[in-house]
């Protein structure tokens, strides 16, 4: 027996209880405790000298062998707007696709999915860079950094 949830939210979180009448033993139950959880977006503030390189990690907690088995995306946003700057599709994991106009040869994907910054400009100041990876067709795990550029 088995019990299926489609559209999970937090409020079906709770005590879920299978019992089943067998012969000649009686009633069997087993409980279940379910706790949904929000998506969790983790968020950094990364500090780096102008014109300096500037790398940022995608989800620190895992390695790059899960990193490579999902879509992987990461954005820049200001005021809102945001800017896909690179994509990878798990199909090609050595292969991945740069559509940014504003950021173009400054940027790539380097060691385990991490984005590498150069050189770094007064621009990015303040701007949200954020990794997603899709990890279940409705399931996204997301980091975001905040990066801080300083003038010598």
């Amino acid at each position: 027996w088995a019990l299926h949830l489609k559209n999970v939210t937090i409020s079906l979180s709770g005590q879920y209880e299978c019992s089943f009448a067998t012969y000649p033993y009686g009633t069997k139950a087993a409980k279940i405790q379910l706790i949904v959880k929000a998506e969790e977006e983790q968020h950094y503030v990364k500090e780096v000298w102008l014109n300096q390189t500037l790398e940022i990690p995608c989800l620190e907690d895992m390695t790059s062998e899960n990193l490579s088995n999902y879509p992987l995306k990461w954005l820049v946003g200001e005021n809102g707007r945001k800017e896909e700057l690179v994509t990878k599709e798990p199909s090609c994991p050595a292969v991945y696709r740069n559509g940014s106009a504003l950021y173009g040869q400054r940027v790539r994907l380097g060691l385990n999915n991490a984005l590498e910054i150069f050189p770094t400009k007064i621009m990015d100041d303040g701007r949200e860079f954020s990794c997603h990876m899709v990890y279940h067709p409705e399931r996204v795990r997301k980091s975001s950094t905040t990066v801080r550029v300083f003038g010598k």
